[in-house]
C-alpha cells in the first residue's frame, strides 16, 4: 500500500488501485499515522493531533471508532504503544521526497508533489506545522534545483513574485538575468528586495545577496562561454528534424539511448546534434568519446578519460578500476550526458562499461551509436535508417535525402539547384543510394569533377564512383566501400555465408524464401545479421520480411560472385519464384485474389529480377513460366507498359518455346498494342487460330477474354462470336464470365443495348460468384456508363461508388483514381458541383499520399470538367493548359493526350462563346476516334460537334449529327445536361437506317476530314 500526502491525502493498493478511505476525520487519521510509518503512535498523541484542545467526551472510544473504519481498507494494528499503520517509509511520498532530495535527484523529488501538502486535512491540529515544514523543504528543493541546474528566468521570476522575501531565489534570478545580459533588470530586482526587507522586516539583505549584487555591478555574472567537447560540425545538419525531437524526448524518460543502424546512416552526426541541443550542453556537462580508433577492450576507459582531458597513470594492473573511478567522479559531479560513438567492434566491452557507469552515476545519461544494440538492461533503441526518398512525386524538394544532396552539392558546386534539368537525376541518385547520408555526400562531392548525369550513369559501379570523402574523416568513412567493409569484417563465417547469398533477393524475402534459396535453419543467423544492421526487418501483414539496403546488397553480390556460389544460388532464386508465381497465378481470378495480390506485391521486384535474368540468359522455358505466372497480376494492377515489354522480350526466345506459349503471348502482345488502334485483321485471325490449334485456349483462362476482344477490335465480329461461344462452353467459371463480358462489347457495337446490358449483368454475377473483384469492378464501370447514358445519374453514381470500394479492396491505385474521377464527373453531370469538388479533393489527396504524379494528371482533367460544369471556364482553361503541358510528355496517356485535350478545349471554347474555335478542336477528336474505330468515343465527339453546330446557328446540321451519334452508340448520352437541353430544343432525332461505317464517313465529312 502507498500513501500520498504531498497534495490531497490519497491511498493506493500495491497494484495502483485507489483506496476509498472515507470522510475527513478518517483521512486525518491515516495522514497522521503515515507520518510515523511502521511505528506505533500513542493514543494520547493521536487524540491531541486530531482534536486538539476540544476532544470529544469519550475521546478514546471516538478514536477506536475511527480506527475500526480505517481498518476496513488499511492495515492498522493496535500495539502496546498505540496504533501502527502497516506501511514502509518508502511507501509514503513525504519520506520518498526527502530521500530523493538528499540524493540530489531533485526533478524526481519535486515530481511527487501534486499540490499543497496535506491539502484536505488542514483542519487537523497536527497538519499546519507539518505542512509548513514540508512547504519549506519543497521551496528549498526548488532553489537547489535552480542552483545546480539551468537558470530559467521565467520560472525564477514566478517563484520570486510568489515569495518576494526569500533571498535565495532573488539571487538566482539576478544571476539568470545577468547571464542573459540583462544587468539593469538584475539590479532592479535587488533594489526591490532591499526595500521590501527594510519596509516589512526592518533588516538589510543577507551577505550572500549583497555579494551577488556586487558581482552584478562589476559585470562578473555575464553570459558564460559554453564548453563544447563535441566534434566540430563543419557542415549544416539536414534531414532528420523528427529524429532529433524523438531522441530528445527519449532522453527525458530513459538513461540510455542507443542509435542503431548501418554504416553511413549518419548515427554519429545525429548523436552529436542531439547532444549539442541538449540543455546539459549549455552547462558544459556533455562529453563525447569516439571509440572507432581503438581495438582493445581495455583501452576503452582511457579513451573516455581522454574526452575528459584526463589520463590514467600508476600501476597498469590498477588502471581499469582507477579509470572507472575517475570517470565516475567527473560525471557524478552533476547531471551529465556522455556520447559513446561507434561501439560495434567493442560491443561486449562497451556494454559492460556502460552498465557499470550507469549503476555508479545515477544522474548520468548516455547516447551510444552502434551497428548493433548493446543489449543491456535499461537500453532504449532508436533505429537510424535512410533519409526519406521520393517515390514518384513531382515536388521532391522537401524529402530528407534530396535536401541533404542539394546542400552538399551546392557547397562543392555553387549554383547547383533543383530544376527540370536536374530533378530526375537527383531523384535517381537518392533512390539508388537508399537515401543513406554518407553515400549521398560522397555522390555530391563528385560534382566537383562530373556532371549530375555522369554520376547517375555510373551508379551501377558505385564503389568506384563514391571515393571522394573528406580527407579528415576516418579511413572507413572516406569511401563507400570502406563503410561496408567495416561492417562486413565484423561478421562470423556463418553470417558471411548467409549475407552474401541474400544478395540474390533485390526486394528482400520472408523466412520461407530465404531458407528455400539460401539453406535451411537460417533464422538465428538471419536475426544476428539484423542485430548487426546488415539486414533490415519489416513486418508485412504480420509476417517478418528481411531486406538489405541496395549498397550492402551490391557489396554482398560481389562477395557471392567471388565465392563461386553465384550460379547455384541465382538459379535457386529464379526457380523459387517460378514455382511461387505458378502456384499463386490461378488464385488471381478467385476468391483468394486479395491474398494473391499481397503475395505478388511483396515479391514484385524479385519476380521481375528472376524474369529479367532468365531473359538475359536466354532460358526460354523459365522466362515463359515466370511471365505466365505474373502476367495477369500486372494486368489487374494496370502495369501495362511492363507487361507489354516483357511479352515482347520473351517472344524473342520463341524458337525455344512451345507453340501454345508462343501463340498465347502473341495474342497478348497484339491486344495490348491494339489499344489504341486497330489490329491487322489477317494477323489477328491467324494468332487466334494458333491459340485454338495449339490447345492454348484450354491452358490459359485469360484467353477467354483476350481472343474475343482481339477479334472484335480487328472488326471480325463473326470470329469474335465464335470465340465467345468457345469461352462460354468452358468448364472454367471465370472463363464463362469473361465470355459474357466480351459479348457485351459486341452487342453494344451492334446497337443491341438491352442485350449488352443483360450480358454485363451475367458477367458481373459470375465474376462475383468466383470472387474476382477486378472483373466485378470492370463490369461495374461499364454498367455505370450505360446507366448514365440513360439519364439516371444517381444510379450511375451508386455503381461508381460500388466500383470504388472494390478498387480500394484490390489496392489498385489506378482503378481507385479512375473511379474517383468518374464519380466527380458524374456528380458534375448531375449538377451537384459541391459533391463533385469534394470527390476531386479526395482524389487529389489520395494521389498525393500514393506519390503517383501521373495519376494526378487524370484528376486535373476531372477538376477541369467540374470547373466547366460550375460555369468557371477560365479556371477550366488554366487546368487544361497544365494538363496539355504534362500529358504530352507522359507515357501513360500517349496518343490519348491530344484527343482528350481537344475535347476539353472544345467544350471550354463553347462555354466562352467561341464555337468556331471549338470546331477546330472537335475536328482533331473526330479524326483520332474515327481512325481507331472507337465507336463509343466517336459517338461522344459527334454529340460535341452537334453542340458546336447549334452554337453556330446551324440547327439542321446539329440535328443530323444527333441522329448519327444515336446510331453509332445506340442512344444519346442523356446523362449529359447539355445533351438534354439540345434534345429539348431540337426534338428527338429520327432513327437512321444506314450502316455504322456510313455513319462514321458522314461524321468525318461533317467535321471537314477527308473520307477517301
Amino acid at each position: 500500500m502507498r500513501v500520498a500526502l504531498l497534495g490531497p491525502t490519497s491511498v493506493e493498493a500495491d497494484d495502483g488501485t485507489p483506496v476509498d478511505i472515507g470522510g475527513a476525520r478518517v483521512r486525518m487519521l491515516v495522514a497522521r499515522l503515515a507520518l510515523d510509518p511502521g511505528r506505533a503512535v500513542p493514543t494520547t498523541t493521536l487524540i491531541d493531533d486530531l482534536w486538539g484542545e476540544q476532544p470529544p467526551a469519550d475521546a478514546v472510544n471516538a478514536l477506536q471508532s475511527l480506527v475500526s473504519r480505517l481498518r476496513k481498507v488499511c492495515p492498522v494494528a493496535l500495539e502496546p504503544g498505540g496504533y501502527r499503520l502497516g506501511v514502509a517509509t518508502e511507501d509514503v511520498d513525504v519520506f520518498r521526497f526527502e530521500r530523493l532530495r538528499a540524493a540530489g535527484r531533485l526533478d524526481e523529488a519535486l515530481g511527487l508533489w501534486r499540490g499543497d501538502a496535506l491539502a484536505d486535512v488542514r483542519d487537523a491540529p497536527f497538519a499546519a506545522p507539518t505542512a509548513a515544514r514540508l512547504e519549506e523543504a519543497r521551496l528549498s528543493a526548488e532553489e537547489d534545483r535552480f542552483q545546480t541546474g539551468e537558470l530559467d528566468v521565467a520560472a525564477l521570476t514566478a517563484m520570486h513574485e510568489k515569495h518576494p522575501l526569500r533571498e535565495r531565489p532573488a539571487g538566482l534570478l539576478m544571476r539568470a538575468l545577468c547571464a542573459q545580459g540583462r544587468q539593469s533588470d538584475a539590479l532592479h530586482v535587488y533594489a526591490e528586495v532591499r526595500a521590501r526587507l527594510a519596509g516589512e522586516l526592518g533588516v538589510d539583505p543577507s551577505q550572500e545577496l549583497q555579494d551577488v549584487h556586487l558581482a552584478a555591478l562589476r559585470g562578473e555574472l555575464g553570459p558564460r562561454a559554453v564548453v563544447d567537447r563535441l566534434p566540430v560540425r563543419l557542415t549544416s545538419f539536414v534531414g532528420r528534424d523528427d529524429e532529433l525531437a524523438k531522441i530528445a524526448g527519449m532522453l527525458g524518460e530513459v538513461r540510455l539511448v542507443t542509435l542503431v543502424g548501418p554504416g553511413g546512416a549518419g548515427k554519429t552526426r545525429l548523436a552529436t546534434e542531439v547532444a549539442a541541443r541538449h540543455p546539459l550542453h549549455g552547462k558544459g556537462r556533455v562529453w563525447f568519446a569516439a571509440l572507432a580508433g581503438i581495438r582493445a577492450a581495455e583501452d576503452l576507459p582511457g579513451v573516455v578519460l581522454k574526452a575528459f582531458e584526463l589520463r590514467m597513470g600508476g600501476d597498469p594492473l590498477r588502471r581499469p578500476n582507477e579509470g572507472m573511478d575517475r570517470i565516475a567522479e567527473v560525471l557524478g559531479a552533476g547531471e551529465s550526458l556522455l556520447v559513446l560513438d561507434n561501439c560495434e567492434h567493442l560491443i561486449s566491452a562497451a556494454a559492460e562499461f556502460t552498465t557499470q557507469l550507469l549503476r555508479r552515476v545515477p544522474n548520468l545519461r548516455v547516447i551510444a551509436t552502434s551497428r548493433e544494440p548493446l543489449a543491456i538492461d535499461g537500453e532504449s533503441l532508436f533505429p537510424i535508417g535512410p533519409l526519406s526518398v521520393p517515390n514518384g512525386q513531382a515536388d521532391v524538394a522537401g524529402f530528407g535525402a534530396v535536401r541533404l544532396f542539394l546542400d552538399r552539392a551546392s557547397a562543392v558546386k555553387p549554383g547547383f539547384r533543383l530544376d527540370e534539368s536536374t530533378v530526375d537525376d537527383v531523384k535517381l541518385i537518392c533512390r539508388r543510394l537508399d537515401g543513406m547520408p554518407l553515400a549521398l555526400e560522397l555522390a555530391a562531392a563528385r560534382l566537383r569533377s562530373m556532371t549530375i548525369r555522369q554520376i547517375t550513369q555510373r551508379l551501377d559501379d558505385r564503389f568506384r564512383l563514391l571515393t571522394s570523402g573528406s580527407r579528415t574523416a576516418l579511413p572507413r568513412q572516406r569511401t563507400l566501400r570502406a563503410v561496408v567493409e567495416w561492417s562486413w569484417d565484423l561478421l562470423t563465417d556463418d553470417e558471411l555465408r548467409l549475407a552474401r547469398r541474400l544478395a540474390v533477393f533485390p526486394a528482400g524475402a520472408d523466412l520461407a524464401a530465404i531458407e528455400a534459396v539460401c539453406g535451411e535453419d537460417a533464422l538465428y543467423v538471419l536475426t544476428s545479421l539484423v542485430e548487426k544492421s546488415i539486414v533490415d526487418v519489416i513486418e508485412l501483414d504480420g509476417e517478418a520480411r528481411y531486406r538489405m539496403l541496395e549498397t550492402i546488397r551490391v557489396y554482398a553480390a560481389e562477395q557471392l560472385d567471388a565465392s563461386g556460389e553465384k550460379l547455384e544460388f541465382v538459379g535457386r532464386f529464379r526457380r523459387y519464384y517460378r514455382d511461387l508465381t505458378v502456384r499463386w497465378e490461378p488464385f488471381v481470378r478467385t476468391g483468394r485474389q486479395i491474398e494473391a495480390i499481397k503475395v505478388y506485391q511483396a515479391e514484385q521486384d524479385n519476380v521481375v529480377a528472376a524474369l529479367r535474368g532468365a531473359i538475359d540468359d536466354r532460358d526460354a522455358g523459365l522466362a515463359a513460366d515466370l511471365l505466365g505466372g505474373v502476367f495477369w497480376y500486372w494486368l489487374i494492377k494496370g502495369d501495362n507498359e511492363r507487361s507489354e515489354r516483357a511479352v515482347r522480350e520473351v517472344l524473342t526466345l520463341a524458337d525455344d518455346l512451345p507453340a501454345d506459349v508462343v501463340a498465347t503471348f502473341r495474342a497478348m502482345r497484339m491486344i495490348m498494342s491494339a489499344i489504341p488502334g486497330l489490329p491487322e485483321p489477317m494477323e489477328a485471325s491467324q494468332v487466334i487460330e494458333d491459340c485454338v490449334d495449339t490447345g492454348a485456349t484450354q491452358k490459359y483462362p485469360s484467353l477467354a477474354i483476350a481472343l474475343p476482344m482481339l477479334a472484335f477490335l480487328s472488326q471480325n465480329k463473326e470470329l469474335a462470336r465464335r470465340e465467345v461461344r468457345r469461352a462460354a462452353s468452358s468448364e472454367d467459371a471465370w472463363a464463362r464470365a469473361g465470355a459474357d463480358w466480351a459479348l457485351s462489347f459486341i452487342l453494344s457495337d451492334d446497337g443491341d443495348l438491352s442485350g449488352a446490358e443483360l450480358a454485363r449483368d451475367r458477367a458481373y454475377d459470375q465474376f462475383t460468384a468466383v470472387g474476382d473483384r477486378w472483373g466485378s469492378a470492370m463490369t461495374l464501370g461499364m454498367k455505370a456508363t450505360f446507366i448514365s447514358h440513360t439519364g439516371d445519374n444517381l444510379a450511375a453514381i451508386a455503381l461508381y461508388r460500388q466500383g470504388l470500394e472494390v478498387a480500394r479492396e484490390l489496392g489498385s491505385v489506378e482503378d481507385t483514381v479512375q473511379q474517383r474521377w468518374r464519380l466527380a464527373v458524374e456528380y458534375a453531370r448531375l449538377g451537384d458541383n459541391e459533391a463533385a469538388a469534394r470527390e476531386v479533393a479526395e482524389a487529389e489527396q489520395y494521389v498525393h499520399d500514393a506519390g503517383n504524379d501521373q495519376l494526378s494528371l487524370m484528376i486535373g482533367y476531372a477538376k477541369a470538367e467540374v470547373m466547366l460544369r460550375s460555369d468557371r471556364p477560365q479556371e477550366a482553361r488554366e487546368l487544361s493548359e497544365r494538363f496539355k503541358d504534362a500529358a504530352t510528355i507522359s507515357a501513360s496517356f500517349g496518343p490519348f493526350a491530344t484527343e482528350w485535350s481537344a475535347i476539353l478545349d472544345a467544350r471550354i471554347s463553347l462555354a466562352e462563346g467561341l464555337p468556331d474555335q471549338a470546331e477546330a478542336y472537335v475536328k482533331v477528336a473526330v479524326g483520332t476516334t474515327s481512325d481507331r474505330g472507337d465507336m463509343p468515343d466517336l459517338a461522344g465527339v459527334t454529340e460535341l460537334l452537334a453542340r458546336v453546330r447549334l452554337a453556330q446557328g446551324r440547327a439542321d446540321a446539329a440535328t443530323r449529327l444527333l441522329a448519327l451519334a444515336q446510331l453509332i452508340r445506340g442512344r444519346l448520352d442523356m446523362g449529359d445536361p447539355d445533351m438534354r437541353r439540345m434534345v429539348a430544343d431540337l426534338g428527338e432525332p429520327e432513327p437512321l437506317t444506314i450502316t455504322k461505317a456510313e455513319a462514321l464517313r458522314r461524321v468525318r465529312e461533317e467535321a471537314g476530314i477527308s473520307t477517301s
